[in-house]
């Protein structure tokens, strides 16, 4: 067997079932190309048989990729099979990723099915699978609360069906390391080299990362995980902590991976733009404060030599050291241009003139202009979603009685609407105008509210999830502004148009 470690990504399955962290079809596409741009094997690019949407962002990811392998989860039905065949068919490299539960609280109680009608519909599924894709891999559900004997029948058994990946889901993330060390030891002593052995571990005892890297020294040789750890519940395995361990103790391991670790900041900083869900500040590797030095004692060993207290240098995860001013009112495009490739962007003529023009009105607004800003001004403006609305204007004011009152005027059509209201305070009463002006009535379920860069002339970058009649999930939207009313503004209207692209999406078909 291969000594690299197959990075499996599925941030755009598991990590997108994190309570809000929907994305619409275009930021899957976004995040599918920074994660190949980061070198992952393997993304799990959602679940083609459980929404129109899904299979939609599935297929288009598939049709965009270059290098990385597309897999979509399949449950051991032949229509899910179907479905996931059809959304990867234009893959260079596709995968089937089907599964079903082999512990027997799940089996009894989820499932209600016996040992035996479980393992038919295991090898049924793979069989079928091997029809139509030859790349298959094959899950047992709750595998780490299984037992033994079981999974020493349906294993050996799905593999003679095709499967040539065996993964093994802690799914509760109930095991410890010594505990997975060893089940994986046993799983490997009769799978040997006939299939590649994966771990999934879930991080409800927050033990996901130290249970794969047991795996992996047991004989493990893929790991799925996911961007800053998303996932149900508690969330997965980060991939960032992942390889990173991997790649600072190299002398314990006899194995690496293809990540390109300068891409994991800017690769952890698209999810949480995209889901709204920022990383703990004392998040290893990623967080704010993972490279932060208060005490006295410690940013004297730093200033006399780093490495007395780290162990990672910022770059090597992509990490600019210190936020660098950059560029001026006085500044042309093709400096803007030079700054932009030296951050890692790739924009088209259009995007590059949209976020040149962007830069330009913002210099008007501050007096400085910083690398963050310039990535919060290209990550808004290179959306490919239809701008339905576009706002125009908004300007809100205090009333008597508590109450303050916003105009809002959007355009759409190249018709510029204008409407305004009343609302218990400057967001309701905004959000409440974009409602009226719409026609269209949302519920906000989440408001976040931070600033860019530091200063009193910081962008504000405002995040929304909106609930609208007929959506079956909440909408994320994101907006960008030195107001905060006018981010806010921006925000909202983001969401209602994802919302309509949603819509019209699933109308369509």
């Amino acid at each position: 067997m291969v000594n690299d470690i197959v990075i499996f990504d599925t941030t755009l399955r598991d990590g997108e079932q994190s309570p809000g962290a929907s994305m619409n079809m275009e930021e899957k596409v976004k995040i599918a190309l920074q994660l190949e741009k980061l070198g992952v094997d393997v993304i799990e690019a959602g679940f083609a048989a459980s929404s129109k949407g899904d299979f939609e962002a599935i297929s288009r990811i598939a049709e965009v990729l270059e290098r990385t392998t597309v897999c979509s989860l399949a449950r051991a039905i032949p229509s899910d099979i179907e479905q996931a065949a059809k959304a990867t068919q234009q893959a260079k490299r596709r995968r089937i990723h089907t599964f079903i539960a082999t512990s027997p609280i799940h089996m009894q109680y989820k499932l209600k099915l016996s040992p035996d009608a479980v393992m038919k519909k295991a090898i049924e599924a793979v069989q079928y699978a091997k029809t139509l894709c030859d790349d298959v891999e094959f899950s047992c559900e709750d595998a780490l609360r299984s037992d033994m004997g079981f999974l020493r029948e349906i294993i050996p058994a799905v593999i003679e069906a095709g499967a040539s990946t065996i993964n093994l889901p802690d799914t509760v993330g109930y095991r410890l390391p010594t505990e997975i060390g060893a089940f994986v030891a046993q799983v490997h002593s009769f799978v040997k080299d006939s299939a590649m052995l994966s771990m999934h571990c879930h991080n409800d005892l927050g033990l996901a990362v130290a249970n794969s890297i047991a795996a992996i020294g047991s004989g493990v040789r893929q790991v799925e995980c996911t961007i800053n750890g998303l996932g149900e519940r508690a969330g997965n395995t980060a991939l960032e902590e992942l390889v990173m361990i991997i790649k600072t103790r190299k002398e314990l391991f006899s194995v690496d991976t293809h990540i390109n670790t300068k891409e994991i900041y800017p690769t952890s900083k698209l999810v949480a733009d995209i889901t709204g869900i920022c990383p703990q500040p004392n998040k290893a590797i990623v967080g704010k404060n993972a490279f932060a030095h208060e005490s006295g004692i410690h940013q004297d060993g730093i200033l006399k030599h780093r490495e007395t207290y780290e162990i990672i240098k910022p770059s090597d995860i992509g990490m600019v050291e210190s936020t660098s001013l950059v560029l001026g009112k006085h500044s042309g495009r093709a400096a803007f241009k030079d700054k932009i490739a030296d951050l890692g962007f790739s924009l088209n003529d259009e995007e590059l003139q949209a976020a040149f023009t962007r830069f330009k009105h913002l210099c008007d607004s501050k007096k400085e202009v910083f690398d963050d800003d310039i990535r919060a001004i290209i990550g808004e403006e290179t959306t490919h979603i239809p701008q339905v609305f576009t706002l125009s204007l908004v300007q809100v004011s205090a009333c008597s009685n508590a109450k303050y009152c916003a105009a809002v005027s959007v355009v759409r059509d190249g018709i510029e609407l204008s409407d305004s209201a009343l609302g218990n305070g400057a967001v309701d009463s905004v959000l409440k105008s974009i409602d009226r002006v719409s026609g269209i009535a949302g519920t906000l379920k989440d408001y976040k509210v931070e600033s860019v860069t530091s200063g009193k002339d910081a962008l504000a970058k405002v995040v929304v999830k909106v609930e609208f009649a007929q959506a079956n999930r909440a909408v994320i939207g994101h907006g960008i502004d030195v107001d905060t009313m006018s981010a806010t503004a921006k925000a909202y209207i983001s969401a209602l148009n994802s919302y309509l692209s949603m819509r019209e999406l699933i109308n369509n078909k």
